[in-house]
């Protein structure tokens, strides 16, 4: 049983910051693309932004400049460094990841629980 879990959620006052940090379990044979997504209350998850192997990243307009995501192959983990954070930044933060399991063929997209950033104003 392959399982992702974050840490590092937690409430924050406008223009501070936050650290999520996405630890991988379970019998993993490689990882291809990590990332985050977010969801709003009352909204859809929205892709926060993503990170290859190698180490490529891309993000949402809306988070471009202020979030960064970084990643340890050798932990398998993977990290995302909020900055200038808003109000509307508040959301449940879920990280995900291409895994293939040992003994697999294939990649499949695992996603984690998710944890809670709360941005006052």
């Amino acid at each position: 049983q392959v399982q992702l879990v974050e840490s590092g959620g937690g409430l924050v006052q406008a223009g501070g910051s936050l650290r999520l940090s996405c630890a991988t379990s379970g019998s993993i044979s490689s990882i291809n693309t990590m990332g985050w997504g977010r969801q709003a209350p009352g909204k859809q998850r929205e892709l926060v932004g993503a990170i290859t192997s190698g180490g490529s990243t891309n993000y949402a307009d809306s988070v471009k400049g202020r979030f960064t995501i970084s990643r340890d192959n050798a932990k398998k983990m993977v990290y995302l460094q909020m900055n200038s954070l808003k109000p509307e930044d508040t959301a449940v933060y879920y990280c995900n990841a291409g895994i293939k399991v040992v003994g697999g063929s294939r990649y499949l997209e695992v996603w984690g629980q998710g944890t809670l950033v709360t941005v006052s104003s």
